[in-house]
């Protein structure tokens, strides 16, 4: 079969069934991966009604009197139709599925992010040299959003206009866009050191943030239709790109109250923004904060009391007392979403805190979880306290004083947590002269010792939180280092 005619069966089978998973669609046509990936971003691209559905399948958003595609044939032992005689026209009504909205209803966080001083740009560049940096800048931002699961709704020029709330919908949506406008600024900076290098120009961004309620639906003509959200929201987030400065990421008041305690940002003051009546108060995201979760959040104004978990905190604080005693232990705590798994581990941390021990978190992530040793990462530089615009050599000069207090060797130690850091090595450190697989298992191997290193000196609470989000190299064990500690205890 040719290529379009199988991307017109399944598009007609998408209208009919709704939605497809991929590896029924494998199953059904004889895809191998690479044929799968390569109708998927077809189909992604030419029909707007299509969306990708959280990474399982294909789901169709459009009426279906919207794209003509031929039926598929009929299978060969099908049997013949039956005719109109044999069932009265009301019964055939009660098996027709019920048509799509033809609009939604939602509230929308839009992320609207430009290029800044583009005039400049196709002023200094050729026409062909522009789309080349265009597209490389297009990409680096999508790979952030698709991180993020946001939806890309247009590419405007050198804008892109993005949505978190459809077609998918989360409870942290707000949190997304914002983490995407910071993530977005971080590869940027990716970006302009890999174009420095080809002399390529500098690149900049504003990100504008608004959230609101929308009209999501099917917009245009002819052969032409997206999926748009109209109000207010989006020229909104527009009007907040414009105000932010290069390079910077600003949001209403609105989304602030969403992400309150999550980021750390300035307050701009009140603002008059074209064609808004009221002033509206705006603010400049600096920098996720140190927290983790909601209780971290929560945490500063006060948590109620924990009532009926005496039996669990005693089993936690038990298992720690005979860590103190030298007798290593790992507890597993497993159960639903929303039984109090994170509150129990905050007790048993502020119990040990107050001890005077330390203790050391590494979250895992669901925007991460094809992130190598992401939880680790994250928790390395929280404890070497990097900022975000530190240069790479105090970053550096950071890991060597902290290895040196952990008693161990920098000839090793700094080349592999460098790379693993994105830290440049300097000329005095030897390269690395080892294949992947066995740069990893020195890496995991360096990292436990590191963590040997620290509960030698007195007992150390490491918290894993959200286990089931972490990357395949985070749980993959170390050559058998992980050994050295005893087998998880379920409670």
């Amino acid at each position: 079969m040719e290529f379009y005619d199988l991307l017109d069966h399944i598009v007609a089978l998408l209208q009919r069934r709704g939605r497809v998973t991929y590896n029924a669609l494998k199953l059904q046509f004889h895809l191998d991966d690479d044929q799968l990936a390569v109708l998927k971003d077809e189909l992604l691209y030419a029909y707007p009604q299509v969306v990708d559905d959280a990474g399982r399948g294909l789901r169709w958003t459009g009426d279906t009197a919207t794209t003509q595609v031929p039926a598929p044939p009929a299978p060969q032992h099908e049997p013949p139709p039956v005719s109109q005689t044999d069932h009265p026209p009301q019964d055939a009504a009660l098996h027709t599925t019920p048509r799509p909205p033809e609009a939604e209803r939602r509230q929308l966080t839009v992320l609207f992010c430009d290029l800044a001083d583009s005039t400049r740009l196709s002023g200094q560049l050729d026409p062909e040299d522009l789309r080349e940096v265009v597209r490389a800048y297009q990409a680096t931002c999508a790979q952030v959003i698709q991180r993020f699961e946001g939806h890309i709704a247009q590419y405007l020029g050198d804008g892109l206009l993005v949505y978190f709330g459809y077609p998918q919908a989360h409870e942290d949506d707000a949190q997304r866009a914002v983490r995407t406008g910071l993530g977005i600024l971080d590869a940027m900076a990716t970006l302009n050191a890999r174009l420095e290098q080809t002399q390529g120009p500098r690149l900049a961004v504003r990100i504008g943030i608004h959230t609101g309620l929308v009209v999501v639906g099917t917009m245009g003509n002819g052969g032409r239709h997206e999926q748009l959200a109209l109000g207010e929201t989006p020229n909104l987030a527009a009007r907040l790109q414009s105000l932010a400065a290069p390079d910077t990421v600003a949001i209403s008041d609105t989304t602030h109250r969403l992400v309150q305690g999550y980021v750390r940002g300035d307050d701009l003051g009140l603002h008059r923004l074209k064609g808004i009546e009221t002033p509206m108060r705006v603010y400049h995201v600096v920098e996720e904060s140190d927290a983790q979760s909601r209780l971290d959040v929560a945490g500063g104004t006060g948590l109620t009391p924990l009532v009926g978990r005496e039996h669990e905190v005693g089993l936690l604080r038990e298992r720690w007392a005979q860590s103190r005693d030298g007798l290593g232990q790992v507890v597993l705590l497993s159960g639903e979403a929303g039984i109090g798994k994170s509150r129990l581990v905050r007790v048993l941390t502020e119990h040990v805190v107050d001890a005077g021990a330390p203790r050391l978190t590494l979250r895992c992530s669901p925007y991460h979880t094809n992130s190598a040793f992401y939880p680790v990462i994250q928790h390395l530089q929280r404890l070497l306290q990097w900022h975000h615009h530190e240069t790479s050599e105090a970053r550096l000069a950071t890991l060597e004083q902290a290895l040196r207090t952990a008693g161990l060797p920098l000839e090793e130690g700094v080349p592999l947590l460098a790379a693993l850091l994105m830290v440049p090595v300097p000329e005095r450190y030897p390269p690395l002269s080892l294949s992947p697989q066995r740069q990893k298992q020195k890496t995991q191997e360096v990292l436990v010792a590191w963590l040997l290193a620290d509960a030698a000196q007195q007992p150390v609470l490491a918290v894993w939180e959200d286990l089931h989000w972490a990357d395949p190299s985070t749980l993959e064990p170390s050559s058998g280092c992980w050994t050295k500690f005893p087998r998880p205890a379920c409670c």
